[in-house]
């Protein structure tokens, strides 16, 4: 489970050859390339004073001075803060701005933050030796004129996550993941290096990002595009160290705590509590599944198998405060992000992970691509796609949308429980079409309704799983000649904490 708050960070941007440009200065990827045929000897040392030893509440006491480290001008309506180490993030990137006169290095000094008394009320060190950066805020004039927003956090790790207009920071992205819902522990990789192209009048900046761990080295270029929607055009570049069977490629991380499928698992005054509510999944196929998100009583992985996938994504519904009745945490704006691969990834899954928790503050889910083939030492790997933050939602075809699904133990039948599910529709012709599979497993009532005020189509159905431990179950409506006519939804069911349905 990955703390929230504190691993963010990733990177990108295309090639720099400054003038005289030595090896220190050469490409990013090359440099990817050639520390993937190395062993990996890159462990951080133990931060100095004063970054040591610090909780949230002290890390968030420094801050970027404007001129120094924050503010600092990346070209026409873009700047950028740079981040102090300490807390989670421990590793040391370097930064520097490519010119037209070459690499332009950043020093890092205590000097170029601000420190709270409250927090550090002896004198600051004038060095800080072995310490670094640990990553970057992109600023650019998002949802007013002469407003500098965030747009673009990257930090911790290889996170990285962005907004959109009139959205507020939710969910992550990062740049590859390693292990993530198998039997091992979890690898992170971390950025190591940052490179920064200035935007121009016609073009945004560009980010470059040199990364490494134990099993690769990587190289991600990424070019941010804020607006309305906020779309990061990512291409990563993956060097193995080793064979590997599990790789996540474009990985998104959210946090789900409770929702109408699962309302029984936090006595909470909010009806939902959660950064995204479904991985949505338009398959090779020319299927879109709807997948509700959960926080089972134990870690769950889904793997839907796909060749050539059109898109994939955490998406966050409903938007109206209503829904979440969260004045604080906003959870109404918090973006939806949709991964659009840029050519063909072949054969592989897109896959989920679903983790236990109790609270709010950790991310649970994690959704990416693993590739059918494993990755093989000796040679690159790339992997071009967009995610496009946004609180709308992904273009789709004509079919009927799911709206929502909400399920409840049935009162009057032990060992029952009540499904609903809603298709944005008010074709009472269409037939509903019910799979479910798990051992002794039954659904009774399959019923198709109208919803009050043409609100759309309800199917409803009672599940009965008897002794079992998880079901599957798919539905979608169907036309008078068989066709599809609605998206997917699909549900693992799983027993609650209690042991009850």
């Amino acid at each position: 489970m990955i703390g929230r708050r504190g691993f963010l960070a990733a990177s990108a941007a295309a090639l720099v050859v400054p003038r005289g440009g030595g090896a220190a200065e050469g490409s990013l990827l090359a440099a990817a390339r050639r520390r993937a045929e190395r062993p990996f000897a890159d462990e951080p040392p133990p931060l100095p004073p004063p970054f040591a030893g610090l909780d949230y509440d002290a890390y968030r006491a420094i801050r970027p001075k404007p001129g120094a480290a924050a503010h600092l001008p990346l070209g026409p309506g873009y700047a950028f803060d740079l981040l102090p180490p300490g807390f989670y993030h421990d590793t040391p990137v370097t930064v520097e701005v490519a010119g037209p006169d070459g690499l332009r290095p950043l020093p890092f000094s205590p000097a170029l933050f601000d420190f709270a008394p409250r927090y550090f009320p002896g004198p600051i060190p004038a060095e800080a030796p072995g310490a670094g950066f640990s990553g970057l805020r992109l600023r650019h004039p998002l949802n007013a004129p002469d407003v500098m927003d965030e747009v673009l956090v990257l930090q911790g790790a290889s996170y990285f996550r962005a907004v959109a207009a009139d959205t507020v920071y939710g969910l992550s992205a990062r740049a590859v993941a390693l292990g993530t819902g198998g039997p091992a522990p979890e690898e992170f990789p971390a950025i190591r290096r940052l490179r920064l192209t200035p935007a121009t009048a016609d073009r945004p900046p560009r980010i470059e990002a040199l990364i490494d761990s134990p099993s690769l080295a990587a190289h991600l270029s990424l070019t941010p595009m804020p607006g309305a929607e906020t779309v990061t055009r990512c291409a990563l570049t993956l060097f193995p160290r080793r064979r590997l069977d599990a790789a996540g490629i474009a990985p998104l991380t959210s946090m789900f705590l409770k929702g109408p499928m699962q309302g029984a698992v936090a006595d909470d005054f909010r009806p939902r509590v959660h950064d995204s509510a479904a991985l949505r999944i338009d398959n090779g196929a020319g299927e879109t599944l709807w997948r509700p998100l959960a926080n089972p009583a134990r870690v769950e992985t889904s793997a839907f198998l796909d060749r050539d996938p059109r898109g994939f994504g955490l998406i966050q519904r409903p938007r109206a405060f209503e829904g979440f009745e969260d004045a604080e945490a906003a959870y109404h704006r918090r973006p939806t992000a949709w991964v659009r691969p840029r050519g063909d990834w072949g054969a592989g899954a897109v896959t989920l992970v679903e983790i236990p928790t109790a609270d709010e503050f950790m991310d649970n889910i994690v959704a990416f691509w693993r590739p059918e083939a494993p990755l093989a030492p000796g040679r690159g790997h790339r992997f071009a796609y967009d995610i496009t933050w946004s609180a709308g939602a992904p273009p789709r075809d004509g079919r009927a949308a799911l709206r929502d699904s909400r399920s409840g133990r049935v009162h009057d039948r032990p060992g029952a429980r009540q499904v609903v599910v809603d298709f944005a529709t008010t074709d009472t012709a269409l037939v509903p079409d019910l799979s479910v599979a798990g051992a002794g497993v039954a659904a009774e009532g399959l019923a198709a309704y109208p919803l009050p005020g043409g609100r759309g189509l309800r199917v409803g159905f009672q599940l009965i799983p008897g002794a079992a431990e998880v079901a599957e179950l798919r539905l979608l409506l169907r036309d008078a000649e068989g066709r599809a006519a609605s998206d997917v939804w699909l549900w693992r069911w799983t027993r609650a904490r209690d042991g009850g349905v």
